[in-house]
């Protein structure tokens, strides 16, 4: 049918350890939902918030719509995020917490063309957590290559 698109917060799984994760719907305009069809959109400085007990993802990113007219959006704006009154609830209360925010993941499009947004309930990682990381990681690629010359 379409094609998904998916756009990801890359620096989300690094400075962040990820506890819970949630699938939320996006309140969306017509020229904000052709944007990020066309991939035009970025969350890599985005969060999420509450206001009045409904949660809204902040400095979200989607550029004006290259041929709207004046009826074109704002390129960077609050969006309120659809979720269950209980999945609300079970995160307000949990980002509630010292030390755990929410960050978006991934904006994706589904199978029937609306946009959804990966979200999780999220811990800071300190310096030397992410050091640990980057050396995982350098070492799971030299294992890969001394597993792909054999």
């Amino acid at each position: 049918m379409q094609k998904t698109i998916n756009i990801l917060n890359k620096r989300a799984k690094f400075d962040y350890e990820i506890l819970d994760k949630y699938n939320a719907g996006i309140v969306l305009t017509g020229t904000e939902i052709k944007s990020i069809r066309l991939g035009k959109a970025s969350i890599a400085e985005s969060f999420c918030e509450f206001h009045n007990n409904e949660l809204f993802i902040i400095n979200s990113h989607i550029e004006e719509y290259q041929y709207g007219t004046h009826y074109n959006h704002k390129s960077k704006s609050e969006r309120k995020l659809l979720l269950n009154r209980k999945e609300l609830k079970k995160l307000e209360k949990d980002s509630q917490n010292k030390g755990l925010t929410i960050v978006p993941l991934k904006l994706y499009t589904n199978e029937k063309g609306l946009a959804k947004l990966e979200i999780a309930l999220a811990k800071g990682k300190k310096n030397y957590d992410k050091r640990e990381s980057l050396k995982e990681q350098d070492s799971k690629r030299d294992i890969d290559r001394i597993k792909k010359s054999f």
